[in-house]
């Protein structure tokens, strides 16, 4: 088992930056990448970004690349994503999740409102 918890959402001016960040507790051994996600309201959860915890390799969605950041470290079993120049549509609650297998996400967060008010 892997306890996630996420904390740093908030709300924000559009234009603005927030970083997120997702602490790994449990069975951490066995992460092979962790990846943000978020779900606005009404809309299917979109994924954001993931970062391979041993190599360090990243791969964003189109929707943040350019704009978003993500990073780790192992040290303290956390990962972070730094988002900036935040936009209204960027409103949604950002989970973070495990995978122990490529694309195999079994462990998820609670979830964190990033609000980008206009």
């Amino acid at each position: 088992q892997v306890q996630l918890v996420e904390s740093g959402g908030g709300l924000v001016q559009a234009g603005g930056s927030l970083r997120l960040s997702c602490a790994a507790s449990g069975r951490t051994f066995n992460i092979y990448t962790m990846a943000w996600f978020r779900r606005a309201p009404g809309k299917a959860r979109e994924f954001i970004a993931h970062i391979n915890w041993k190599g360090g390799s990243t791969y964003y969605a189109d929707s943040v690349k350019g704009r978003s950041t993500i990073s780790r470290d192992n040290a303290k079993n956390t990962v972070y994503l730094q988002m900036n120049s935040l936009k209204p549509e960027d409103t949604a609650v950002y989970y973070c999740a495990v995978a122990g297998r490529p694309a195999k996400y079994d462990y998820w967060g609670q979830g964190t409102q990033v609000t980008v008010s206009s």
